[in-house]
């Protein structure tokens, strides 16, 4: 019964995949792989089977295994491991499938599954009610499996093959817009998007009160440290801020995009935006405090960047204006310790600087040291 016509038309299309199931599937990842091609295909499967690592693609504990919103979260998951596979230069495809079959067991309630695949942009959903008892075990993955292929080839605009069913059994089909938002923050569609500690990524989220920005390459324990000890003067959470894009670098990719994101998920929520600049931020983020280290602030208001102090005044003057403001933390320069009072403020500036004391945060850490020692590591290691 292997559909081989419709799986030889899929590998014809550009289109790559990442295939995520629980419960039921793996006939239809056989089927995949024994057409020639599939290699033009599949680009990762992994079988969900223990409910622990279906959580752990999704990143919550769902109410219920079965059903489309856990077929949704299972999708978005496999897209985005697709487009870092391919770092967005593919056709990609998030397919997923959860589901429960006849067992050695007696099961409670129906048997069926619900199946999704997402393009980035359109989310098509089919849930699948089966006659109990009509088929066995391997009759019910069989018939699955063949509805896990005709959704793929769906979405890869190819003919789909036909799937009998019992006149009792029911498929509900529904599809829906459903932008993905890192390729819109991407496109320059959207100026920032949301990413909650569970790694679900959000058009909306609530408005930060203070931003840790920083390319956290890596993320590292005085980034977390001075998080919390800026909240802790703050009296408010503190939320770490990743720009795509750098003023003297080229703007992240969805791969590296998504390698610096898997540091946050499951530990802090963070904010991707588009504002290399801290005035560009400020329009972003309105009434924020910006926790920044004795360096950043030693060059934000450094003319040369400006050119001239008209330029720093002004945009100091619109970040004012937006009611955001600088909280400094100290930082080691040339073997000394040093403080916004080592720096020289103009009077005009000086209200919108406030200093994070030393007795609150000190940690001697820095992106470059790490990734140094890293690279020694890597070095030492190779020979």
């Amino acid at each position: 019964m292997i559909p081989a016509e419709t799986i030889a038309a899929i590998h014809g299309t550009p289109h790559r995949l990442v295939f995520e199931f629980a419960g039921a599937g793996s006939l239809a990842l056989y089927w995949l792989h024994s057409v020639p091609g599939s290699s033009r295909t599949v680009l990762e499967a992994t079988d969900r089977y223990a409910a622990a690592s279906l959580a752990s693609l999704i990143g919550r504990t769902p109410e219920k295994f079965v059903s489309a919103e856990v077929a949704h979260a299972m999708a978005e998951a496999a897209y985005r491991r697709a487009m870092r596979l391919t770092d967005g230069a593919a056709a990609c495809l998030g397919v997923a499938c959860t589901a429960t079959i006849a067992t050695d067991r007696t099961k409670h309630g129906s048997h069926g599954c619900s199946v999704a695949v997402y393009d980035g942009a359109l989310m098509r959903t089919f849930d699948l009610t089966l006659a109990k008892g009509a088929r066995d075990r391997a009759g019910e993955e069989q018939i699955i499996s063949l509805l896990i292929i005709r959704a793929i080839a769906e979405a890869c605009g190819v003919a789909a093959p036909y799937l009998a069913l019992e006149s009792s059994e029911i498929l509900e089909r529904r599809e829906e817009t459903r932008p993905d938002p890192l390729t819109l923050l991407l496109q320059g569609e959207v100026d920032r998007v949301f990413v909650s500690a569970d790694g679900r990524i959000h058009l909306e989220g609530a408005p930060p009160v203070a931003l840790l920005s920083g390319s956290f390459n890596p993320l590292h324990a005085g980034h977390e440290r001075l998080a919390q000890a800026a909240a802790a003067l703050l009296g408010a959470p503190v939320a770490f801020e990743l720009p795509i894009l750098n003023a003297d670098k080229p703007p992240l990719g969805y791969a590296e995009l998504e390698r610096r994101l898997d540091q946050f998920r499951h530990r802090y929520p963070v904010v991707l935006s588009r504002a290399p600049l801290f005035v560009q931020k400020a329009h972003l983020f309105p009434g924020c405090t910006f926790v920044i280290g004795y360096d950043t602030a030693v060059r934000i208001i450094d003319p040369r960047y400006y050119d001239g102090e008209a330029g720093r005044d002004a945009a100091l003057a619109a970040i004012a204006a937006q009611g955001c403001s600088f909280l400094v933390a100290g930082r080691v320069q040339d073997g000394v310790f040093r403080t916004l009072a080592d720096i020289d403020l103009p009077s005009s500036l000086r209200s919108l600087f406030r200093e994070l004391p030393e007795r609150l945060f000190r940690v001697d850490l820095s992106s470059t040291a790490i990734r140094t020692a890293y690279q020694e590591i890597a070095a030492h290691r190779s020979q």
